[in-house]
């Protein structure tokens, strides 16, 4: 990938914790990963002084004019909901996604890309507690409550402050694959994947019991991808009956337990697919666990949001060699 440049959106009163996100993950030199990184822009909403959140000033190299340059801009929560953001910066937005670009928000910074009208029609997330106002507020969008971060293709949501991180990796996985995204993530220090259709938050906390039990059924599912998992095998191997799996493993993940087995199988697949063995696409569906061609092409264009053939010319050994 070449010359991608990502802008971040600073103004007062900013948040640095997602801010801190933003530039970690697309401001440092990554030598180590062997692929030209992203360039990074700060680009100020306002004119200063800039304050963020804890007192600290900020003084962004660039103005809004950047965001005509950029591929990637990333409004990394925003103020205040009840606050509309200023006009130049909603027409920048909106400019931006007509030429192409891809834009994404952190927490409450998917009312500004609401207010620009680049979300209309779309899925979107937000932090919990502002889910119910964007919704009031923008009835034109299906607002998921309780998802990590809702990927459109060109828009990304997010939810509030760590759910950011897991985007922002989201994002380096789509430009780059599965093994430059996992090792960002080491670097970090964080898990290398969770899914976007995860919970926000746990509603109930479980049994200990049930929580070691599931994380056992998880590591076992990893380890045999391509054994014939139904929910009643599943239910035995955690020593549950169907319901009680079915329904802590939806407190615990916000997913039924296919659809995560689904998931995951995916993520073995991309493994797979980015492997310099080269496996025949047979083989690739056989060991995630697929059993046909025809399942895997389904399952990876639904969730991968592009064909098993296509992902592994952009990813595969002979990509990036």
């Amino acid at each position: 990938m070449q010359d991608h440049l990502v802008a971040a959106l600073v103004y007062d009163r900013l948040c640095t914790f997602e801010f801190g996100c933003v530039t970690e993950l697309f401001a440092l030199e990554r030598p180590e990963l062997g692929v030209t990184w992203y360039r990074f822009a700060v680009c100020a909403v306002e004119p200063g002084p800039i304050r963020a959140a804890g007192g600290i000033g900020i003084a962004a190299p660039y103005s809004l004019k950047m965001l005509d340059r950029a591929s990637t801009i990333v409004v990394p929560g925003w103020r205040d909901p009840d606050e509309r953001p200023p006009e130049p910066l909603l027409k920048k937005i909106r400019a931006a996604v007509e030429r192409g670009a891809r834009v994404c928000s952190i927490c409450s910074g998917v009312f500004v890309l609401a207010a620009a009208g680049v979300l209309d029609g779309k899925t979107v997330t937000t932090h919990w507690r502002y889910a119910e106002k964007l919704q009031q507020r923008y009835p034109q969008l299906r607002v998921k409550p309780d998802a990590l971060y809702v990927d459109e293709g060109q828009v990304i949501t997010s939810a509030g402050s760590a759910a950011g991180l897991d985007m922002l990796l989201h994002l380096v996985r789509r430009d780059y694959g599965s093994a430059i995204a996992n090792r960002v993530a080491q670097r970090l220090v964080v898990p290398p994947h969770r899914e976007g259709g995860q919970a926000q938050f746990v509603p109930r906390p479980m049994p200990q019991d049930d929580s070691s039990r599931l994380a056992r059924l998880m590591d076992y599912v990893r380890a045999n991808p391509a054994h014939a998992h139904t929910l009643a095998s599943l239910a035995d191997q955690a020593a549950m009956s169907p319901r009680t799996l079915q329904r802590q493993f939806r407190d615990a993940t916000g997913m039924a337990p296919y659809e995560w087995l689904i998931r995951e199988r995916v993520a073995i697949a991309r493994e797979l697919l980015e492997s310099p063995a080269d496996l025949p696409m047979s083989r690739v569906a056989e060991l995630a666990g697929f059993g046909s061609e025809e399942s895997l092409r389904r399952h990876f264009r639904r969730i991968a949001l592009t064909s098993p053939g296509a992902y592994r010319k952009k990813f595969g050994a002979s990509a990036v060699a």
